[in-house]
């Protein structure tokens, strides 16, 4: 069976997507996968719409903002794989007892890449009392500009992710005073697919699933330190860029974060959260309904 898999972007959380290819479970259920490079985050999900992929995985955020701009959406996800927010607050040294409470008073930089993110912060500062518009917030940068801005002191506190986290930890430019995925469930990553195409390839994704829930039972099956170099090994080629020690640090973190899902059926809590934070934000005007964006047959 082959599928043409669209990749979202290239970023350390997505590991698991990765390293279900090279480790042999997509190879374990049939599979002959293609992947192939997307120019952007949302060009993947565009692409779906012409039959060009069959396949992607990205944030359920697009499916709710396809079906709020027209209910008639086609686009769907299944199969959760990264169930909690992968950012992090990483802050300047000498902020010592750091509560979100404290953001009004810094010069904070968020996240420029994608919406997720800063729409995700945003609640969990709603839900703190705190209005987001008090924030003083750069919002117009790279995570790599916002590291290098956290190195000369030029900002406190930078919204970022992996390996741009462990980075700033080993170099000493600063410290992690808040993790997103302490706030619970928030489904982040899923595969997406149109319901026209899950009709076509229905058997195959039905393999996707199964190759990808192989892959969550070794995380789960693996200690933080054991799975953070055993990953990193694995999907190494993938990420020439980042140094071996930086990557397995990175990996360990999120395991250690619970960020990976123990289960591929996507959590109606996750779900939940996520669509609240879109709302309160103003990216969707309405709260979408699970059994309209979740294909549940496919796990």
């Amino acid at each position: 069976m082959k599928i043409k898999l669209a990749e979202n972007f290239r970023a350390v959380f997505y590991a698991p997507f990765y390293a279900t290819q090279a480790l042999g479970f997509h190879a374990q259920e049939g599979l002959e996968v293609e992947l192939i490079n997307s120019p952007a985050p949302a060009a993947a999900a565009t692409a779906l719409y012409d039959g060009s992929i069959d396949l992607t995985w990205g944030g359920p955020m697009r499916v709710m903002k396809a079906r709020d701009d027209d209910s008639r959406s086609p686009l769907v996800c299944f199969c959760e794989v990264v169930g909690r927010d992968p950012f992090f607050l990483v802050a300047r040294h000498g902020l010592s007892g750091f509560c979100l409470a404290d953001l009004p008073g810094l010069k904070v930089a968020t996240v420029s890449e994608v919406p997720t993110p800063w729409l995700c912060l945003q609640h969990d500062l709603r839900e703190h009392g705190i209005a987001p518009g008090r924030i003083d917030r750069t919002t117009n940068r790279s995570m790599a500009e916002n590291l290098e801005a956290l190195r000369e002191r030029t900002i406190d506190v930078a919204q970022m992710f992996e390996p741009y986290v462990s980075s700033a930890v080993a170099s000493g430019a600063g410290e992690i005073v808040y993790a997103a995925s302490v706030r619970g469930p928030t489904v982040y990553t899923t595969y997406l697919a149109t319901r026209s195409g899950i009709a076509r390839n229905r058997d195959a994704f039905a393999a996707m699933v199964r190759a990808t829930r192989r892959m969550l039972d070794w995380l789960a099956a693996r200690e933080p330190d054991t799975a953070g170099r055993e990953l990193a090994q694995a999907v190494a080629p993938y990420y020439s860029n980042v140094a071996p020690e930086i990557l397995t640090a990175a990996l360990r973190r999120y395991h250690a974060a619970g960020l990976w899902s123990h289960g591929t059926e996507i959590s109606r809590r996750g779900f939940a959260r996520l669509a609240a934070s879109l709302r309160s934000g103003g990216f969707i005007s309405g709260l979408p309904v699970y059994e309209d964006c979740v294909a549940p047959e496919l796990g």
